[in-house]
């Protein structure tokens, strides 16, 4: 092979390194489904279809590629189509539709990882995604209290914000993993949230988590709605602890030991009775102080 032909391979090579790439992944049977409807996408079954993505990733890691994975979702496809004018049964709509997604959906890094690990990342962030779009959109539009002018959604998210730092101070040193649950008009949202606190009171997070965490809490306070957060405390050489509290008249209203232990031992489908989880203790939630603004919520 001449020089010049080497030293061309061998820069576009090195420039191929410097592209980011994005796949689009349809991450279950419906969405790989509702793609077959258009003649020209090529695949028959989804195994086949998942395991060619898997060695196109890995082919694009050896290139050293930087590749993110992001959802693939068919009907925000078909919309992204009519909006911008596009065959929909075309290669180049698809990838212009996953060039799109590269800055507005939700993705993940392709790190080398097994497709068996990344997907439910990926659905997890998609997850997660929407629930902090529902959750912000209800407190921008929550409007002002009419007594005072004051901004309700913002008002709810700094109340959520105290709570949360009640919490972490009421659950002194340990691994923290709590889970609030707020049921609305047209989805539930359900959010998570891991902290460690160490013994000099330090509380470490991911900042993201604990401003999703914060913002489906204010979501419920706005929505008065008959949420619930529970906490597990962990630290070594002790059993865990459970505490669970209701989310009512814009605060969190702690559970007693009966209700607690009730709802870790219910199966919540068939609401048969289950066992309890060996080395765990079930508590009572304790009491966190509502701070100013309850009055936004006292109404109807």
């Amino acid at each position: 092979m001449p020089a010049t032909t080497t030293t061309t391979t061998r820069l576009r090579r090195a420039l191929r390194r410097e592209i980011p790439c994005t796949v689009g992944l349809l991450a279950d049977e419906r969405d790989f489904a509702a793609m077959r409807r258009y003649r020209t996408f090529a695949f028959d079954d989804h195994p086949t279809y998942l395991k060619e993505v898997e060695a196109l990733l890995a082919s694009l890691a050896r290139q050293g590629a930087h590749t993110t994975v992001a959802l693939f979702d068919p009907d925000e496809y078909v919309s992204y189509c009519a909006e911008t004018g596009l065959d929909p049964d075309h290669p180049t709509s698809r990838s212009r539709f996953t060039d799109h997604l590269a800055t507005t959906g939700a993705r993940v890094t392709y790190t080398g990882q097994p497709l068996s690990a990344l997907l439910p990342e990926l659905v997890d962030t998609a997850v997660r995604r929407a629930t902090w779009e529902y959750a912000t959109a209800v407190l921008a539009t929550a409007g002002d209290c009419p007594d005072c002018g004051l901004d309700l959604g913002r008002d709810a998210f700094d109340r959520a914000t105290r709570l949360l730092l009640a919490l972490l101070d009421g659950a002194g040193t340990g691994t923290h993993h709590l889970v609030c649950s707020v049921p609305a008009a047209d989805d539930h949202l359900l959010a998570v949230l891991h902290t460690t606190r160490d013994d000099d009171g330090t509380n470490h997070h991911d900042p993201t988590a604990a401003t999703e965490f914060t913002a489906v809490v204010a979501a419920g306070i706005t929505l008065a709605s008959p949420g619930g957060l529970v906490l597990r405390v962990t630290r070594p050489g002790r059993p865990d602890r459970l505490h669970g509290w209701r989310l009512t008249d814009g605060t969190l209203a702690p559970l007693t030991e009966a209700e607690v232990f009730a709802a870790y031992c219910t199966d919540a489908r068939t609401g048969e009775p289950l066992p309890p989880e060996h080395g765990v203790d079930h508590r009572a939630g304790f009491p966190l102080a509502p701070g100013p603004g309850a009055h936004h919520h006292d109404r109807p």
